[in-house]
């Protein structure tokens, strides 16, 4: 007897023989009867799988069967840990179509069923999450995997934790971090009455945000949940210059547009009477008493 085989993604191995009798003569367009087993270890190995099958030759003597198909005996195909081997292949053939294997030939199973344990890419036991180590902030959930804070999956105009992503920069380790704007806005005053608060910073919405009191505007933006703050003159000048891309995903998902014409507060102070605002139509960054009603629209950091 000679063989080969094949592995397939589905679990299931392609195997062919000819099949001969003792007299060395094809034994073709017969019925026979095989027992097929998977050994473990060596070619006199503990079988780890075992099935029997009844497959026709043809007119050259050639059996071809498919191994994880036929009635088992023993063990379960799909469970085999292919990666702890070797394997042999074990058959024994009954000319006759019976169950007296008087034809019996065992090979080592080498790189090509091998494949099939590509397919634990797909499901490694116990999880992904598993396999990781502490530390790395991957999340799994169902066939999503996604990081957080070290992430580099973001792109500018991804809609993705409830608004755009509209800025995107690398700090020294190589992790990507940005801006996000939120699908809505509103309008709003920055403050009720000229009290000074500190909220002084040009780069960072989210401390000016917190120090802002009796606001209507940050009222607003704190309350789309945690994480959203006014955004700081400079970040909101940002978001000025790529409104491009922001509006093409807003549109895209039927949101309320950022404004062309319109003025948008920022969360940083000038001082007690006023606080920085930009005019959208020109990117302007200039003044407005704090009492004048202009839009808001939340930004939160990755």
């Amino acid at each position: 007897m000679t063989a080969s085989v094949f592995a397939q993604a589905p679990n299931k191995m392609s195997y062919q023989a000819v099949v001969r009798d003792a007299s060395n003569n094809l034994v073709a367009s017969t019925a026979v009867g095989m027992q097929i087993s998977i050994l473990q270890g060596s070619a006199t190995g503990a079988p780890v799988y075992v099935e029997t099958q009844t497959p026709t030759t043809n007119i050259n003597g050639l059996v071809s069967l498919e191994i994880g198909n036929g009635t088992v005996v023993s063990g379960t195909f799909a469970t085999i840990d292919w990666a702890n081997g070797p394997y042999f292949i074990k058959t024994e053939t009954d000319p006759t179509g019976g169950t007296s294997y008087t034809i019996t030939g065992t090979s080592q199973l080498l790189s090509v069923p091998y494949a099939l344990h590509a397919t634990t890419a797909d499901s490694i036991v116990g999880g992904v999450s598993a396999k990781l180590n502490a530390g790395t902030n991957i999340t799994i959930v169902g066939n999503t995997i996604s990081a957080a804070g070290s992430s580099n999956n973001f792109y500018l105009g991804q809609d993705t934790l409830g608004g755009i992503v509209y800025y995107i920069y690398k700090d020294a380790t190589g992790a990507q971090h940005g801006l996000i704007v939120n699908k809505t806005e509103s309008t709003a005053a920055w403050q009720a009455t000229s009290i000074a608060t500190g909220a002084n910073r040009t780069e960072d919405g989210a401390y000016n945000t917190g120090l802002m009191t009796n606001s209507a505007a940050a009222t607003y933006v704190t309350g789309l949940g945690a994480g959203w703050y006014l955004p700081s003159v400079d970040e909101l000048g940002l978001l000025y210059h790529n409104r491009f891309l922001v509006n093409k995903a807003l549109r895209a998902g039927s949101w309320a547009l950022l404004s062309s014409t319109a003025t948008y507060w920022s969360s940083s102070e000038y001082n007690t009477l006023r606080a920085f605002r930009i005019h959208f139509d020109s990117g302007n960054a200039n003044v407005s008493v704090k009492y004048d009603a202009h839009i808001i629209r939340a930004v939160r950091a990755f």
